[in-house]
Protein backbone atom coordinates (compact mmCIF):
# COMPACT_ATOMS: atom_id res chain seq x y z
CA UNK A 1 0.00 0.00 0.00
CA UNK A 2 2.41 2.62 0.59
CA UNK A 3 4.50 2.20 -2.21
CA UNK A 4 1.28 2.56 -4.72
CA UNK A 5 0.99 5.87 -2.16
CA UNK A 6 4.10 6.99 -2.71
CA UNK A 7 4.01 6.47 -6.61
CA UNK A 8 0.47 8.16 -6.61
CA UNK A 9 2.07 11.16 -4.40
CA UNK A 10 4.94 11.82 -6.63
CA UNK A 11 2.55 12.13 -9.52
CA UNK A 12 0.10 14.12 -7.99
CA UNK A 13 2.83 16.76 -6.74
CA UNK A 14 4.06 16.82 -10.72
CA UNK A 15 0.74 17.52 -11.90
CA UNK A 16 0.12 20.01 -8.98
CA UNK A 17 2.91 21.94 -10.53
CA UNK A 18 2.61 21.71 -13.76
CA UNK A 19 -1.25 23.50 -13.10
CA UNK A 20 -0.13 25.66 -10.88
CA UNK A 21 2.08 26.83 -13.89
CA UNK A 22 -0.59 26.74 -16.38
CA UNK A 23 -2.80 28.83 -14.11
CA UNK A 24 0.03 31.29 -13.70
CA UNK A 25 0.43 31.81 -16.94
CA UNK A 26 -2.70 31.42 -18.35
CA UNK A 27 -5.49 31.92 -16.21
CA UNK A 28 -7.59 34.71 -17.90
CA UNK A 29 -7.19 33.04 -20.99
CA UNK A 30 -10.67 32.38 -22.74
CA UNK A 31 -11.48 28.63 -22.81
CA UNK A 32 -15.17 28.64 -24.20
CA UNK A 33 -18.02 31.14 -24.43
CA UNK A 34 -21.55 29.60 -22.51
CA UNK A 35 -24.75 30.40 -24.64
CA UNK A 36 -27.90 31.58 -22.94
CA UNK A 37 -29.34 27.58 -23.96
CA UNK A 38 -26.53 26.28 -21.86
CA UNK A 39 -27.31 28.18 -18.83
CA UNK A 40 -30.82 27.28 -19.33
CA UNK A 41 -30.20 23.97 -20.27
CA UNK A 42 -28.23 21.38 -18.06
CA UNK A 43 -24.80 23.67 -18.74
CA UNK A 44 -24.31 20.94 -21.66
CA UNK A 45 -20.93 21.36 -23.29
CA UNK A 46 -19.98 23.95 -21.21
CA UNK A 47 -15.77 23.12 -20.25
CA UNK A 48 -15.71 23.65 -16.41
CA UNK A 49 -14.66 20.96 -15.15
CA UNK A 50 -11.26 18.83 -14.93
CA UNK A 51 -11.16 15.35 -14.69
CA UNK A 52 -7.83 13.65 -15.11
CA UNK A 53 -8.72 9.76 -15.29
CA UNK A 54 -10.56 9.70 -18.54
CA UNK A 55 -11.59 11.87 -21.60
CA UNK A 56 -14.51 11.51 -23.86
CA UNK A 57 -14.07 12.34 -26.89
CA UNK A 58 -17.63 12.73 -29.20
CA UNK A 59 -16.28 10.89 -32.37
CA UNK A 60 -13.40 9.04 -30.80
CA UNK A 61 -15.79 7.63 -27.42
CA UNK A 62 -13.96 7.26 -23.99
CA UNK A 63 -10.79 7.42 -23.58
CA UNK A 64 -8.83 6.80 -20.16
CA UNK A 65 -5.44 8.10 -19.89
CA UNK A 66 -5.31 8.46 -23.15
CA UNK A 67 -6.31 4.60 -24.43
CA UNK A 68 -9.01 3.25 -26.03
CA UNK A 69 -11.66 0.68 -24.84
CA UNK A 70 -9.74 -1.66 -27.68
CA UNK A 71 -6.19 -0.28 -26.46
CA UNK A 72 -7.07 -1.23 -22.68
CA UNK A 73 -8.85 -4.93 -23.92
CA UNK A 74 -5.20 -5.22 -25.83
CA UNK A 75 -2.28 -3.62 -22.78
CA UNK A 76 -4.14 -3.95 -19.46
CA UNK A 77 -3.20 -7.22 -17.72
CA UNK A 78 -5.49 -10.32 -17.64
CA UNK A 79 -6.81 -12.87 -15.39
CA UNK A 80 -5.14 -16.27 -15.20
CA UNK A 81 -6.45 -17.95 -18.97
CA UNK A 82 -8.48 -15.09 -19.33
CA UNK A 83 -8.88 -12.75 -21.98
CA UNK A 84 -10.68 -9.56 -20.80
CA UNK A 85 -8.47 -6.50 -18.75
CA UNK A 86 -8.59 -6.78 -15.13
CA UNK A 87 -10.48 -3.50 -13.69
CA UNK A 88 -7.75 -3.35 -10.90
CA UNK A 89 -5.07 -2.47 -13.85
CA UNK A 90 -7.38 0.23 -14.63
CA UNK A 91 -7.93 1.26 -11.98
CA UNK A 92 -3.95 1.71 -11.37
CA UNK A 93 -3.97 3.39 -14.70
CA UNK A 94 -6.66 6.32 -14.07
CA UNK A 95 -4.79 6.74 -10.23
CA UNK A 96 -0.90 6.65 -11.44
CA UNK A 97 -1.23 7.76 -15.01
CA UNK A 98 0.78 4.40 -16.08
CA UNK A 99 -0.06 1.38 -18.08
CA UNK A 100 -0.04 -1.47 -15.22
CA UNK A 101 1.90 -4.74 -15.04
CA UNK A 102 1.10 -7.82 -14.01
CA UNK A 103 2.64 -7.30 -11.19
CA UNK A 104 1.13 -3.91 -10.28
CA UNK A 105 -2.07 -5.39 -10.97
CA UNK A 106 -2.14 -8.35 -8.77
CA UNK A 107 -0.74 -5.82 -5.92
CA UNK A 108 -4.12 -4.08 -6.21
CA UNK A 109 -5.44 -7.36 -5.85
CA UNK A 110 -3.65 -8.42 -2.39
CA UNK A 111 -4.40 -4.52 -1.58
CA UNK A 112 -8.62 -4.93 -1.83
CA UNK A 113 -8.66 -8.42 -0.74
CA UNK A 114 -7.33 -7.12 2.63
CA UNK A 115 -9.66 -4.20 3.01
CA UNK A 116 -12.81 -5.74 2.41
CA UNK A 117 -14.41 -6.92 5.37
CA UNK A 118 -17.25 -5.30 5.89
CA UNK A 119 -18.27 -4.54 9.60
CA UNK A 120 -21.86 -6.70 10.63
CA UNK A 121 -23.74 -3.19 11.13
CA UNK A 122 -23.62 -2.36 7.65
CA UNK A 123 -25.38 -5.34 6.82
CA UNK A 124 -27.74 -4.88 9.67
CA UNK A 125 -28.94 -1.40 8.40
CA UNK A 126 -29.30 -3.41 4.65
CA UNK A 127 -31.40 -6.18 6.69
CA UNK A 128 -33.71 -3.14 7.97
CA UNK A 129 -34.99 -2.68 4.50
CA UNK A 130 -38.35 -3.95 3.39
CA UNK A 131 -37.43 -6.58 1.08
CA UNK A 132 -38.95 -4.84 -2.22
CA UNK A 133 -36.76 -2.02 -1.65
CA UNK A 134 -35.38 -1.22 -4.53
CA UNK A 135 -31.53 -2.47 -4.97
CA UNK A 136 -30.31 0.82 -5.83
CA UNK A 137 -31.68 2.17 -2.30
CA UNK A 138 -30.20 -0.91 -0.52
CA UNK A 139 -26.63 -0.28 -1.78
CA UNK A 140 -26.97 3.89 -1.20
CA UNK A 141 -27.95 2.42 2.81
CA UNK A 142 -24.90 0.40 2.93
CA UNK A 143 -22.62 2.61 1.41
CA UNK A 144 -23.96 5.62 4.36
CA UNK A 145 -23.96 2.74 6.71
CA UNK A 146 -20.02 2.05 6.08
CA UNK A 147 -19.20 5.51 6.51
CA UNK A 148 -18.37 5.01 9.98
CA UNK A 149 -15.09 3.51 8.77
CA UNK A 150 -13.79 6.62 7.46
CA UNK A 151 -10.38 7.63 8.03
CA UNK A 152 -10.61 10.82 6.64
CA UNK A 153 -13.82 11.98 8.56
CA UNK A 154 -11.59 10.71 11.82
CA UNK A 155 -8.30 12.64 10.53
CA UNK A 156 -10.08 15.81 9.86
CA UNK A 157 -11.88 15.61 13.25
CA UNK A 158 -8.57 15.49 14.77
CA UNK A 159 -7.24 18.20 12.66
CA UNK A 160 -5.09 17.15 9.80
CA UNK A 161 -2.79 19.84 7.45
CA UNK A 162 -4.69 20.63 4.10
CA UNK A 163 -2.03 19.86 2.28
CA UNK A 164 -2.45 15.73 3.61
CA UNK A 165 -5.96 15.31 2.88
CA UNK A 166 -5.05 13.04 0.03
CA UNK A 167 -3.85 10.77 2.32
CA UNK A 168 -6.53 9.21 4.14
CA UNK A 169 -9.39 10.26 1.26
CA UNK A 170 -6.99 7.37 -0.89
CA UNK A 171 -7.15 4.72 2.41
CA UNK A 172 -11.22 5.51 2.12
CA UNK A 173 -11.07 5.09 -1.71
CA UNK A 174 -9.56 1.73 -1.47
CA UNK A 175 -11.55 0.29 1.48
CA UNK A 176 -14.90 1.56 -0.30
CA UNK A 177 -13.36 -0.26 -3.48
CA UNK A 178 -12.59 -3.00 -2.02
CA UNK A 179 -15.79 -3.58 -0.08
CA UNK A 180 -18.59 -2.74 -2.42
CA UNK A 181 -18.73 -5.94 -4.41
CA UNK A 182 -19.70 -7.59 -0.83
CA UNK A 183 -22.39 -5.14 0.06
CA UNK A 184 -23.56 -5.06 -3.54
CA UNK A 185 -23.77 -9.27 -3.48
CA UNK A 186 -24.84 -9.12 0.01
CA UNK A 187 -28.49 -7.28 -1.45
CA UNK A 188 -28.24 -9.33 -4.81
CA UNK A 189 -28.46 -12.78 -2.47
CA UNK A 190 -30.72 -11.45 0.25
CA UNK A 191 -33.19 -9.86 -2.44
CA UNK A 192 -33.17 -12.50 -4.95
CA UNK A 193 -31.73 -15.91 -3.26
CA UNK A 194 -34.04 -16.38 -0.28
CA UNK A 195 -31.23 -14.63 1.74
CA UNK A 196 -28.97 -17.39 1.40
CA UNK A 197 -25.36 -15.69 0.82
CA UNK A 198 -21.72 -16.41 -0.04
CA UNK A 199 -18.75 -15.83 1.42
CA UNK A 200 -15.42 -14.21 -0.55
CA UNK A 201 -13.48 -16.62 -2.53
CA UNK A 202 -9.86 -14.84 -1.45
CA UNK A 203 -7.97 -16.69 -4.43
CA UNK A 204 -9.84 -14.63 -7.02
CA UNK A 205 -9.29 -11.36 -8.34
CA UNK A 206 -11.59 -8.31 -7.60
CA UNK A 207 -14.56 -8.80 -10.16
CA UNK A 208 -13.93 -12.58 -10.24
CA UNK A 209 -14.72 -12.70 -6.60
CA UNK A 210 -17.73 -10.00 -7.14
CA UNK A 211 -19.08 -12.92 -9.30
CA UNK A 212 -18.37 -15.75 -7.34
CA UNK A 213 -20.45 -13.77 -4.64
CA UNK A 214 -23.34 -13.37 -6.22
CA UNK A 215 -23.62 -16.98 -6.96
CA UNK A 216 -22.12 -17.29 -10.67
CA UNK A 217 -19.15 -19.25 -10.91
CA UNK A 218 -19.09 -20.01 -15.05
CA UNK A 219 -16.06 -18.48 -15.93
CA UNK A 220 -17.80 -16.53 -18.70
CA UNK A 221 -19.93 -14.64 -16.28
CA UNK A 222 -17.14 -13.90 -14.59
CA UNK A 223 -15.28 -12.84 -17.69
CA UNK A 224 -17.89 -10.69 -18.58
CA UNK A 225 -17.72 -9.00 -15.13
CA UNK A 226 -14.26 -7.88 -16.13
CA UNK A 227 -15.24 -6.29 -18.91
CA UNK A 228 -18.34 -4.32 -17.42
CA UNK A 229 -16.02 -3.22 -14.37
CA UNK A 230 -13.97 -1.94 -16.97
CA UNK A 231 -15.59 -0.45 -19.29
CA UNK A 232 -18.24 1.07 -16.97
CA UNK A 233 -15.81 2.51 -14.60
CA UNK A 234 -15.37 6.47 -15.51
CA UNK A 235 -16.96 8.25 -18.34
CA UNK A 236 -15.08 11.84 -17.53
CA UNK A 237 -16.27 14.31 -15.19
CA UNK A 238 -19.48 15.94 -16.60
CA UNK A 239 -22.03 12.79 -16.20
CA UNK A 240 -24.08 12.77 -13.38
CA UNK A 241 -22.83 10.37 -11.23
CA UNK A 242 -19.14 11.46 -11.35
CA UNK A 243 -19.98 15.21 -11.22
CA UNK A 244 -21.84 14.56 -8.33
CA UNK A 245 -19.15 12.54 -6.25
CA UNK A 246 -16.95 15.81 -7.09
CA UNK A 247 -18.89 18.22 -6.04
CA UNK A 248 -20.10 17.09 -2.73
CA UNK A 249 -16.56 15.78 -2.31
CA UNK A 250 -15.43 19.56 -3.05
CA UNK A 251 -17.38 20.29 0.37
CA UNK A 252 -14.57 18.24 1.67
CA UNK A 253 -17.08 15.42 2.35
CA UNK A 254 -15.66 12.21 3.15
CA UNK A 255 -15.44 9.48 0.11
CA UNK A 256 -18.42 7.66 1.50
CA UNK A 257 -20.65 10.34 1.93
CA UNK A 258 -19.72 11.56 -2.02
CA UNK A 259 -19.83 8.59 -3.50
CA UNK A 260 -23.25 7.83 -1.68
CA UNK A 261 -24.55 10.71 -3.00
CA UNK A 262 -22.80 9.93 -6.49
CA UNK A 263 -24.84 6.67 -6.59
CA UNK A 264 -28.03 8.29 -5.79
CA UNK A 265 -27.55 9.93 -9.34
CA UNK A 266 -26.55 6.92 -10.82
CA UNK A 267 -30.37 5.82 -9.73
CA UNK A 268 -32.03 8.12 -12.45
CA UNK A 269 -33.78 7.09 -15.49
CA UNK A 270 -31.37 9.72 -17.21
CA UNK A 271 -28.55 7.77 -16.10
CA UNK A 272 -27.59 4.71 -14.77
CA UNK A 273 -30.81 3.21 -14.36
CA UNK A 274 -31.26 3.60 -18.48
CA UNK A 275 -29.64 -0.04 -18.36
CA UNK A 276 -32.36 -1.29 -16.29
CA UNK A 277 -35.09 0.22 -18.79
CA UNK A 278 -33.42 -0.83 -21.84
CA UNK A 279 -33.88 -4.67 -20.97
CA UNK A 280 -37.41 -3.87 -19.93
CA UNK A 281 -38.17 -2.27 -23.13
CA UNK A 282 -37.07 -5.30 -24.92
CA UNK A 283 -39.14 -7.67 -22.88
CA UNK A 284 -41.93 -5.35 -23.51
CA UNK A 285 -41.17 -5.67 -27.28
CA UNK A 286 -41.20 -9.70 -27.27
CA UNK A 287 -44.42 -9.72 -25.21
CA UNK A 288 -46.24 -6.97 -27.71
CA UNK A 289 -45.28 -9.13 -30.83
CA UNK A 290 -45.89 -12.56 -28.88
CA UNK A 291 -41.94 -13.09 -30.21
CA UNK A 292 -38.86 -14.21 -28.54
CA UNK A 293 -36.67 -13.12 -31.38
CA UNK A 294 -38.71 -10.45 -33.86
CA UNK A 295 -37.56 -9.75 -37.55
CA UNK A 296 -36.50 -6.11 -38.27
CA UNK A 297 -39.41 -5.12 -39.74
CA UNK A 298 -42.00 -6.00 -36.38
CA UNK A 299 -39.06 -4.31 -34.27
CA UNK A 300 -38.84 -1.23 -36.81
CA UNK A 301 -42.98 -0.57 -36.59
CA UNK A 302 -42.89 -1.08 -32.66
CA UNK A 303 -40.19 1.59 -32.30
CA UNK A 304 -42.17 3.91 -34.59
CA UNK A 305 -45.37 3.53 -32.29
CA UNK A 306 -42.76 4.03 -29.07
CA UNK A 307 -41.54 6.99 -30.71
CA UNK A 308 -45.47 8.18 -31.78
CA UNK A 309 -46.10 7.82 -28.33
CA UNK A 310 -43.75 10.53 -27.37
CA UNK A 311 -41.73 7.77 -25.64
CA UNK A 312 -37.41 7.43 -26.29
CA UNK A 313 -35.97 4.44 -27.35
CA UNK A 314 -34.26 2.94 -24.22
CA UNK A 315 -30.10 2.92 -24.98
CA UNK A 316 -30.00 5.14 -27.84
CA UNK A 317 -28.59 8.72 -27.96
CA UNK A 318 -25.78 10.44 -25.87
CA UNK A 319 -25.70 14.06 -24.86
CA UNK A 320 -21.94 13.61 -26.02
CA UNK A 321 -20.78 10.71 -28.31
CA UNK A 322 -21.91 10.79 -32.13
CA UNK A 323 -21.03 7.44 -32.95
CA UNK A 324 -21.61 3.84 -32.11
CA UNK A 325 -20.60 3.79 -27.96
CA UNK A 326 -16.89 1.75 -28.21
CA UNK A 327 -18.39 0.29 -25.12
CA UNK A 328 -21.79 -1.06 -26.94
CA UNK A 329 -19.09 -2.49 -29.54
CA UNK A 330 -17.35 -3.84 -27.15
CA UNK A 331 -19.58 -5.81 -25.58
CA UNK A 332 -20.93 -6.85 -29.11
CA UNK A 333 -17.90 -8.55 -29.41
CA UNK A 334 -17.84 -10.20 -26.17
CA UNK A 335 -21.70 -11.70 -27.42
CA UNK A 336 -20.29 -12.58 -30.85
CA UNK A 337 -17.74 -14.67 -28.98
CA UNK A 338 -19.30 -16.37 -26.07
CA UNK A 339 -23.48 -16.70 -27.41
CA UNK A 340 -23.78 -15.49 -30.96
CA UNK A 341 -26.64 -18.02 -30.83
CA UNK A 342 -28.96 -16.62 -28.04
CA UNK A 343 -32.31 -15.06 -28.79
CA UNK A 344 -32.10 -12.22 -26.80
CA UNK A 345 -28.55 -10.88 -27.67
CA UNK A 346 -29.66 -11.50 -31.31
CA UNK A 347 -32.49 -9.39 -31.06
CA UNK A 348 -30.33 -6.75 -29.31
CA UNK A 349 -28.01 -6.84 -32.85
CA UNK A 350 -31.00 -6.51 -34.85
CA UNK A 351 -32.23 -3.49 -32.92
CA UNK A 352 -28.87 -1.73 -33.57
CA UNK A 353 -29.69 -1.94 -37.34
CA UNK A 354 -33.00 -1.08 -37.23
CA UNK A 355 -33.32 2.15 -34.75
CA UNK A 356 -30.34 4.32 -36.08
CA UNK A 357 -32.21 4.68 -39.73
CA UNK A 358 -35.38 5.62 -38.14
CA UNK A 359 -33.84 7.81 -35.36
CA UNK A 360 -31.92 9.98 -37.84
CA UNK A 361 -35.01 10.19 -39.98
CA UNK A 362 -36.53 12.21 -37.76
CA UNK A 363 -33.60 14.94 -38.65
CA UNK A 364 -33.48 16.39 -34.67
CA UNK A 365 -31.74 13.60 -33.45
CA UNK A 366 -27.73 14.30 -33.55
CA UNK A 367 -26.43 10.86 -31.71
CA UNK A 368 -29.20 7.95 -33.51
CA UNK A 369 -26.43 5.62 -31.99
CA UNK A 370 -26.76 3.13 -28.87
CA UNK A 371 -24.81 3.62 -25.50
CA UNK A 372 -23.32 1.23 -23.34
CA UNK A 373 -26.85 0.54 -21.89
CA UNK A 374 -27.87 -0.78 -25.26
CA UNK A 375 -26.18 -4.07 -25.01
CA UNK A 376 -25.54 -5.11 -21.09
CA UNK A 377 -28.63 -6.32 -20.08
CA UNK A 378 -28.66 -9.17 -22.58
CA UNK A 379 -25.33 -10.47 -21.57
CA UNK A 380 -26.32 -10.82 -17.90
CA UNK A 381 -29.49 -12.23 -18.95
CA UNK A 382 -27.41 -14.89 -20.77
CA UNK A 383 -25.63 -15.94 -17.65
CA UNK A 384 -28.84 -16.40 -15.55
CA UNK A 385 -29.21 -12.63 -14.13
CA UNK A 386 -32.62 -11.95 -14.66
CA UNK A 387 -32.98 -9.38 -12.36
CA UNK A 388 -33.05 -6.13 -14.16
CA UNK A 389 -34.02 -3.91 -11.89
CA UNK A 390 -30.31 -5.03 -9.62
CA UNK A 391 -28.19 -4.13 -13.35
CA UNK A 392 -27.39 -0.37 -11.75
CA UNK A 393 -25.97 -1.46 -8.71
CA UNK A 394 -23.19 -3.28 -11.05
CA UNK A 395 -22.54 -0.02 -13.30
CA UNK A 396 -22.29 1.71 -9.40
CA UNK A 397 -19.70 -1.00 -8.52
CA UNK A 398 -17.80 -0.22 -11.39
CA UNK A 399 -17.98 3.56 -11.33
CA UNK A 400 -16.84 3.57 -7.74
CA UNK A 401 -12.98 2.88 -9.53
CA UNK A 402 -13.54 6.26 -11.60
CA UNK A 403 -14.65 8.85 -9.81
CA UNK A 404 -13.08 7.36 -6.41
CA UNK A 405 -9.98 8.00 -8.06
CA UNK A 406 -10.56 11.17 -9.48
CA UNK A 407 -11.51 11.92 -5.49
CA UNK A 408 -8.06 11.01 -4.47
CA UNK A 409 -6.61 13.63 -7.35
CA UNK A 410 -9.13 16.42 -6.50
CA UNK A 411 -7.73 16.25 -2.72
CA UNK A 412 -4.22 15.47 -3.61
CA UNK A 413 -4.33 18.84 -6.15
CA UNK A 414 -6.24 21.33 -3.25
CA UNK A 415 -9.02 21.02 -5.61
CA UNK A 416 -11.41 23.98 -4.29
CA UNK A 417 -14.76 23.85 -3.12
CA UNK A 418 -16.95 23.87 -6.46
CA UNK A 419 -19.70 27.06 -6.63
CA UNK A 420 -20.84 28.14 -10.12
CA UNK A 421 -22.66 31.62 -10.23
CA UNK A 422 -26.73 31.36 -10.97
CA UNK A 423 -28.71 34.19 -12.20
CA UNK A 424 -32.51 34.48 -12.93
CA UNK A 425 -35.02 34.89 -15.21
CA UNK A 426 -35.78 38.14 -14.36
CA UNK A 427 -32.20 39.41 -14.63
CA UNK A 428 -31.55 37.39 -18.01
CA UNK A 429 -34.59 39.68 -19.40
CA UNK A 430 -33.22 42.56 -18.08
CA UNK A 431 -30.09 41.86 -19.82
CA UNK A 432 -31.40 40.77 -22.96
CA UNK A 433 -33.28 44.67 -22.86
CA UNK A 434 -29.57 45.91 -22.20
CA UNK A 435 -31.09 46.81 -18.56
CA UNK A 436 -28.16 44.90 -17.02
CA UNK A 437 -24.92 43.45 -18.81
CA UNK A 438 -24.70 40.43 -16.02
CA UNK A 439 -21.54 39.22 -18.34
CA UNK A 440 -19.86 42.20 -18.17
CA UNK A 441 -19.77 42.26 -22.03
Amino acid sequence: MEVLKERFKKKADEAATEIKGILKDHSNDVIGEVTLAQVYQGMRGITGLVSETSLLDAHEGIRFRGYSIPELQEKLPKAKGGSEPLPEGLFYLMLINELPSEEDANTITELLQRRSHVPNHVFDAIDALPIETHPMTMFVVGIMALQTESHFAKEYARGINKKDYWDPVFDDAMDLIARLPRIAAYIYRRKYKNNQHINPNGLLDWAGNFAHMLGFEDEGFMELMRLYMTIHADHEGGNVSAHTTHLVGSALSDPYLSFAAGMNGLAGPLHGLANQEVIKWIYELREKLNTEQPSKEQIAEYVKTTLSEGKVVPGYGHAVLRKTDPRFTAQMEFGKKHMPDDALVQTVWNIYETVPPILQSLGKIKNPWPNVDAHSGALLVHYGMMEYEYYTVLFGVSRALGVLASLCWDRALGQPIERPKSITTDLVKKWLNKEDNIWGD
